[in-house]
């Protein structure tokens, strides 16, 4: 495995150069390898988001499988299948895409993460620079690894500093972009949802991912930031395209099924009306 994982990020790194080589540009070199990889690993995504999506929308229907048939745990499982073969889902589906293409999107970070991009820009953005440090070189806070106190401290002990921005502003720009983006995609993912586990993952999710942010370079940061971007625009698209192929196929339950004390309360009403 190790020389298979060498292997793939020396593959990466020979691509990464490559379109250094014709933008003369490692900002374009990056986009243009995002966009490369998440192309190549489209077919796994969009089988990975279209599952997901049929799964949330047939949830209502499997509550009330659930409901109905709780004391018959053999035709809840059929009715479930019927239901599963109707709307083309496959519950494993969703989760052997995902797991291929972790491997490969952890490997172009790392490369990324571990290039030495120098001390070059790309639309104000530092590749090689955190945003943590290149706050604490606007502030005038001499330290071999910036932390989020230090930058407070800088804060505190020279505000004027932050006029500096046009050190620090394209990151700046990209981290709050990212933070936008996970926060959208966090919405579009949970939406229809009413657990308090999906209300806390939408404000959650975001949050944590702008601190882990703040650390890494800004190289790091534009591959994450183009990459989520895609994602986004890729959900978007596959949702609303899963959910008119859904309207358009014959539905399995056209009418909800009646709970089992329903059905009961019904019979003892039409025995009194005898």
């Amino acid at each position: 495995m190790g020389s298979l994982w060498q292997s793939g990020s020396d593959l990466l790194l020979g691509v990464l150069n490559f379109f250094y080589g014709i933008s003369h540009s490692y900002g374009v070199a990056i986009i243009l390898l995002t966009i490369l990889v998440r192309v190549l690993l489209y077919p796994l995504s969009h089988k990975q988001l279209v599952s997901m999506k049929k799964m949330q929308q047939i949830q209502p229907r499997l509550k009330t499988l659930q409901e109905k048939y709780k004391d018959d745990k053999q035709k809840l499982n059929q009715e479930v299948m019927k239901l599963y073969r109707e709307y083309g889902v496959n519950p494993a589906a969703g989760c052997l895409p995902l797991l291929v293409q972790l491997p490969i999107l952890i490997l172009l970070f790392k490369v990324i993460m571990n290039y030495d991009f120098g001390e070059e820009f790309f639309l104000g953005i530092s590749l090689k620079h955190s945003l943590l440090s290149l706050m604490s070189q606007a502030l005038g806070v001499a330290t071999a690894k910036a932390g989020v106190m230090t930058v407070i401290s800088g804060i505190v002990s020279n505000p004027a500093g932050l006029l500096n921005f046009g050190l620090y502003g394209g990151t700046l720009v990209l981290w709050l972009l990212i933070g936008f983006v996970t926060w959208f995609q966090q919405k579009i993912t949970t939406t229809g949802a009413a657990s308090e586990q999906m209300a806390f993952m939408g404000w959650f999710m975001p949050l944590f991912m702008m601190f882990i942010c703040l650390s890494l370079p800004g190289g790091v940061l534009l591959y994450w930031g183009v990459s989520s971007l895609i994602g986004v625009v890729q959900q978007v698209w596959v949702q609303r395209r899963t959910s008119v192929e859904i309207s358009q196929k014959p539905v399995l339950y056209k009418d909800k099924p009646r709970s089992a004390e329903k059905s009961k309360a019904e019979s003892e009403e039409v025995s009194k009306d005898v």
